[in-house]
């Protein structure tokens, strides 16, 4: 069972298993084809239906991190979607006789940012900032521990920026960029970036689903690359089928005009290094990232064009 299932992450998760021959249930708020609506998703919802003759879950459904917040009270708001919700349906999975609980996480919980030569591990101190990650890193905990007491088989997978075609937040602002035809503005700026194709990231779960190695484990998830935010643009732009260009602007300069514009978080994020060490993902499992940065890049782009 995959909830979430007609999110970014979700319905390309669906799709993955699919194509391997996997008998899954889509679980949504949205009634599409190919999807079972459930109507509420809560702390009070009840899954008995839904999981009846279920094996496994890979849980997506969540309160996603946006850059500007628009509700009230976001750290309850974050917390009933990322916390209880979660927690509700484990319960009740686990009672089920379900064999293993997903959750895909975020390295969020690691933290912002990573300094050099130190990038984040699965045995690195959680470190978790706003209330999106808190409530995640919360649940991993709990989720846990409710394994422990039932037996009920728990992974939990913790991707950074995931990417490829239909994505949005910052790197749809990337794509945007490339685009345009401007310049980098970035080239000043040698920080590295680990992020995940959506087709790795896909991969990686269908993979966790039957792995005996995945029981009960925390796995950090990449490309196993890094690329500066420079190196980033300038694939996008020449996927686009333009000539990178540059106008280097001083780190400084760059994070005052994002204060002046009210965009200092994004511009953080495009600024900063966040690194992750995938190396004990890949031991435990075997598991190689099918598809390289610089392609994934590509296919975002091309993928982008034929949905425009």
């Amino acid at each position: 069972m995959v909830t979430g299932s007609t999110g970014f992450v979700g319905s390309n998760m669906v799709q993955t298993l699919r194509s391997n021959a996997m008998n899954v249930r889509a679980i949504s708020r949205e009634k599409r084809p190919d999807t079972e609506a459930i109507n509420s998703y809560g702390a009070d919802t009840d899954w008995s239906q839904q999981l009846k003759g279920v094996d496994c879950i890979i849980h997506l459904a969540a309160r996603v991190h946006v850059m500007h917040e628009t509700a009230s009270d976001p750290i309850a708001a974050f917390r009933e979607a990322n916390y209880h919700a979660t927690l509700n349906l484990a319960r009740q999975a686990a009672l089920s006789g379900l064999r293993r609980f997903i959750f895909v996480s975020t390295i969020k919980v690691n933290g912002e940012r990573t300094d050099k030569g130190q990038p984040f591990t699965s045995a690195s101190t959680p470190n978790p900032q706003d209330p999106y990650a808190i409530s995640k890193y919360d649940a991993e905990r709990d989720l846990f521990e409710l394994g422990r007491s039932t037996g009920m088989e728990i992974t939990v997978v913790r991707p950074p920026l995931v990417y490829g075609p239909g994505v949005g937040g910052n790197f749809r602002l990337l794509m945007q960029w490339a685009k345009s035809g401007l310049p980098s503005v970035f080239s000043t700026i040698k920080n590295k970036r680990s992020m995940i194709f959506i087709e790795n990231l896909t991969d990686l779960l269908r993979v966790v689903i039957h792995h005996p190695n995945a029981a009960n484990r925390l796995f950090l998830a990449s490309d196993n690359e890094t690329m500066s935010t420079h190196e980033i643009l300038n694939h996008l732009i020449t996927a686009c089928g333009r000539t990178p260009r540059t106008l280097p602007i001083p780190l400084a300069a760059l994070r005052l005009a994002g204060k002046i514009v009210k965009r200092e978080q994004q511009v953080l994020r495009l600024t900063e290094s966040l690194e992750v060490d995938i190396s004990e993902t890949k031991h435990l499992l075997g598991w190689e990232p099918p598809v390289r940065t610089s392609d994934g890049l590509r296919m975002a782009v091309r993928g982008q064009k034929i949905r425009a």
